[in-house]
């Protein structure tokens, strides 16, 4: 299971039920002249002196919509600030109350792979009220997403036949078979020489971020990371713990874990969502699967286990012909992020029992991989997921060591444990290793850091959230007692009410608060 992968999902449907290109001009409203910002210019901070032309360098502000965009230029290496640039997309959603705003609050929500411009744009959707009247909402695609010029290495076709590939090889034939399809992705990169490759790491994007803030006119950056945005943002607050203002992490990736550690948490996540599914899949008279939990779990096993030796071909998509264990896999996974999904879950499911229709999950794998109905991709998520994950965790080259791990994992996951651990091996034939092992944050001297999570959240444990709580210097925990991934602004006002005061006067939430 691709870490923290969904929230970006979300960024894009918004996007697409607001229809329009972000930082194009919407249909029946021309662009307006480029405008310069006029802010307060904001100096880099020290050691950071030798990127001055960055931090002072003047936003080109176009309209887009409703909305503003316009292109952020940063170095394609920290390490050589004269050399060669990118340029990243940023749009900006304006305060609904000019009068009184409190400044830019930036947003990423998650992947990596996902569109901040996307996520921004749907402002009304992903922010609470108070917090919309009095923040100008941005989002910029990171370094190699979306907008920002993309890594994109296999062809659509050809990341069809990587993402469906068995799952959970089992025999010495299958595991040298999977390890061959795993070494395609990496391949293809090191083939096509993309010079951003190498640059695609969360620290490289957080740098960006910094850069961000200060050609907003911003003494300290405002930021609300979900799922892997929290990875992003905690990397910001070790680099430039003076430069936290108000902090929201929701659905936490803590950077000091290993490859190994995010696979088996996220195994144990998916397993405890599976279970929260199954059992009310079981209350249900029309459950497909069994009347207990115990029955639902072992069905889903044997049905992954049936499909992986007997796919389904009708899949309602012809460049799709067969639904197979891996894209089943997908499709199961995708409910998972969000309890909404369940009843799609249990009517795909059933279509497959009854008629031996495979189109519902079909579909569900689409939404996962942000695919579109027919072929193709709607972004480059499932690819650059894996250069930005590569780049921040070491990833064991033995393919013994994965088979244990996969065995290992499976006695306490056992319908995710080898799928997940078995998923992060294209990092081990990556063309470009990280330079530095995953270490832990404490973000000494910063502002206080607001860490969210959710007790049955598949994709970031809840365990992570309480990890990088205890690790950062000056942070409160807020616990949701719920399913699905990420909790603010999705059900409950408890946790929505706590932010939004955070947000827009300071106010701390209650210690330890559970909602």
């Amino acid at each position: 299971m691709s870490p923290a992968r969904r929230a970006a999902l979300v960024a894009s449907v918004l996007a697409v039920v607001l229809g329009a290109s972000a930082c194009d001009a919407l249909p029946g409203r021309r662009s307006s002249s480029p405008t310069t910002s006029h802010v307060a210019e904001q100096p880099p901070p020290a050691g950071e002196e030798s990127l001055a032309r960055y931090y002072e360098q003047k936003l080109m502000w176009k309209a887009c919509g409703n909305n503003d965009c316009t292109k952020l230029t940063v170095p394609v290496d920290y390490a050589d600030p004269g050399g060669a640039t990118i340029q990243l997309a940023v749009l900006k959603v304006p305060a609904k109350k000019q009068s009184g705003k409190l400044g830019a609050l930036v947003v990423n929500p998650g992947g990596p792979g996902g569109s901040g411009v996307d996520y921004a744009q749907a402002a009304d959707f992903i922010v609470g009220k108070p917090v919309r009247e009095r923040y100008d909402v941005v989002g910029f695609d990171p370094r190699g997403v979306g907008r920002s010029a993309p890594i994109t290495c296999l062809s659509d076709s050809a990341l069809d036949a990587f993402l469906s590939f068995d799952p959970t090889p089992e025999t010495p034939a299958q595991v040298q078979a999977f390890a061959a399809n795993a070494r395609k992705l990496p391949d293809a990169c090191k083939a096509k020489g993309d010079p951003l490759l190498p640059h695609v790491s969360t620290e490289d994007a957080a740098r960006d971020m910094d850069i961000l803030r200060a050609a907003l006119g911003e003494k300290q950056l405002t930021y609300l990371g979900k799922s892997y945005g929290t990875f992003l943002g905690a990397t910001y607050a070790g680099l430039f713990p003076k430069q936290v203002g108000r902090f929201v992490l929701d659905g936490v990736v803590p950077p000091d874990l290993t490859s190994e550690q995010v696979n088996l948490g996220q195994a144990e996540g998916f397993e405890r969502a599976t279970r929260a599914w199954a059992a009310d899949c079981a209350g249900r008279s029309d459950c497909p699967l069994g009347r207990s939990t115990e029955q639902v779990m072992q069905g889903l096993r044997d049905l992954f286990a049936t499909l992986s030796d007997n796919p389904l071909t009708k899949t309602g998509d012809p460049s799709v012909p067969e639904l197979n264990e891996g894209w089943a896999s997908l499709g199961v996974g995708e409910a998972l992020y969000d309890q909404s999904l369940w009843p799609d879950l249990n009517d795909a499911l059933r279509a497959i029992v009854d008629d031996k229709d495979g189109s519902q999950l079909m579909a569900l794998a689409d939404r996962y991989a942000d695919r579109e109905h027919g072929g193709g991709y709607a972004s480059n998520l499932m690819q650059v997921i894996y250069a930005v994950n590569c780049l921040d965790r070491p990833e064991p080259s033995s393919l013994a060591a994965h088979a244990a791990a996969a065995r290992a994992a499976e006695k306490v996951a056992p319908t995710w444990g080898a799928f997940i651990m078995w998923s992060s091996l294209p990092c081990a034939y990556w063309p470009d290793q990280p330079t530095a092992p995953p270490k832990k944050v404490t973000a000494a001297g910063s502002n206080l850091i607001v860490v969210v999570g959710t007790t049955r959240d598949p994709a970031t444990p809840y365990e992570w959230s309480v990890r990088l709580n205890d690790e950062l210097a000056h942070s409160t925990l807020i616990t949701f007692d719920g399913d699905g991934h990420t909790a603010y602004t999705r059900s409950n006002s408890c946790v929505d009410d706590a932010i939004d005061d955070y947000y827009v006067d300071g106010t701390a939430p209650k210690a330890d608060l559970r909602c």
